[in-house]
């Protein structure tokens, strides 16, 4: 039964995923969503990607740039936001960094596992 509880600060749980320097996560998987508890150091930049699940983001703590479908859009401890399937999206954390929980619907395949990198980057 305990399996299916967890803390955002526990650093042990989860899967680890190296998205890019400066960024890590904690991935959750389950049967028809995942959960990720991404960490972004200040003013680290994310890839610009995308991938075919629907994402939805909430600002935990700190700031950020949202890039997403060529647009920059300012998020805040509070703001959370909606990302469709296909649209490229990426993130620049604020001077103090930011911790973002991401969902995912349905789970994405390539982060089941523990391992690097984003989605599909542009090219």
């Amino acid at each position: 039964m305990t399996d299916n509880f967890f803390h955002i600060d526990d650093l042990t749980q989860g899967l680890a995923r190296k998205l890019k320097n400066g960024i890590t996560t904690r991935i959750f998987p389950g049967d028809q969503a995942m959960l990720s508890v991404v960490r972004i150091a200040p003013n680290a930049h994310g890839t610009l990607h995308s991938h075919p699940e629907e994402q939805w983001g909430y600002m935990i703590e700190g700031s950020a740039t949202r890039i997403q479908n060529g647009e920059n859009i300012q998020v805040e401890k509070g703001s959370f936001w909606r990302t469709p399937g296909n649209v490229e999206h990426s993130v620049i954390a604020g001077s103090e960094g930011c911790v973002i929980l991401d969902v995912f619907a349905p789970p994405r395949e390539e982060y089941k596992t523990p391992g690097t990198g984003f989605g599909t980057a542009k090219t």
